[in-house]
């Protein structure tokens, strides 16, 4: 693990679940009740807790992933924000996000005709299927394809030009997900797009990140051939610093995207996506618009 991009050291004391990040010289805890699973799988390090009052707690090579009580707000702004930008996202494909809280979004969305679920560790979705039955709910649904193995290859030998929408729901940038940040990456999955096709990512911390990670995905980007490239704010508290960010790109004729965006109503249940926070998401702080 490269510790300059994620420095991170994970303790489990006293009954407490503790996330540092030292180059940050912040953390973040959480106060276990019990240990639910523990292994080391053919790609990480995967653990299960039981906390007292975010839920049950998933951490992989000592990050944690998500809580019960607080992954909606991530999976719905990695999936909706860019499914109601785009006119007719009817295939889409997941990179990562194995314990398809993302893929339940998507597919509330009638209008997708098919989904391509794509994870490196097939332990991490036999474990939330067990762990978080209602993040998969959806997986029997009929429009979904998983496929387990690893994203990078799957993209590059993806048919050109098919797909509508693409959701890197990736880690951090280390271990088995840095290469989904690379410049290769973006243009394999440049390639696979249909014109006017739309790509979100997972963008790490606005506050820790903003001069790192997320300037060198913008530049990664617009050398792969995307287009109007926006960055979306969004509160998450377990993870670094509690604030998190994902960024859209389009690949041509981003402007006729535009005009699509929240056209449609919203016909489903959510717990922190609604019309007012697509906009407002969008909004940068001063120190992120240079």
């Amino acid at each position: 693990m490269n510790k300059d991009l994620h420095p991170v050291t994970p303790l489990l004391t006293e009954n407490w679940y503790t996330e540092k990040f030292t180059t940050e010289g912040s953390s973040f805890g959480l106060q276990v009740t019990q240990t639910l699973h523990q292994e080391q799988s053919d790609f990480q390090r995967i653990e299960l807790y039981e906390t007292s009052h975010f839920g049950n707690l998933l951490v992989l090579d000592g990050c944690i992933m998500l809580t019960e009580k607080d992954n909606f707000i991530y999976h719905e702004m990695m999936s909706h924000p860019a499914l109601f930008s785009h006119p007719s996202p009817d295939q889409v494909a997941i990179i990562g996000g194995g314990d398809c809280g993302t893929l339940k979004e998507v597919l509330k969305h009638k209008e997708v005709e098919k989904v391509v679920q794509v994870e490196i560790d097939r332990r991490v979705t036999e474990l939330c299927q067990q762990y978080f039955p209602q993040l998969c709910e959806s997986n029997s649904d009929p429009r979904v394809e998983f496929y387990f193995g690893d994203g990078i290859n799957w993209i590059k030998n993806h048919s050109r030009a098919t797909l509508d929408l693409l959701i890197i729901d990736s880690t951090d940038p280390v271990g088995p997900a840095a290469g989904l940040f690379s410049r290769a990456f973006y243009s394999a999955c440049f390639a696979a797009l249909k014109p006017g096709g739309l790509m979100v990512l997972q963008s790490e911390s606005p506050l820790y990140h903003s001069q790192t990670i997320i300037r060198e995905m913008k530049t990664n980007l617009l050398d792969s051939g995307f287009e109007n490239i926006t960055t979306r704010l969004f509160p998450q508290p377990v993870y670094p610093s509690g604030w998190w960010s994902c960024t859209a790109c389009y690949k041509n004729d981003p402007e006729q995207m535009n005009d699509h965006r929240m056209k449609r109503d919203k016909r489903f249940a959510t717990g922190y996506y609604n019309a007012e926070i697509h906009s407002a998401s969008q909004a940068l702080p001063e120190f992120m618009r240079e």
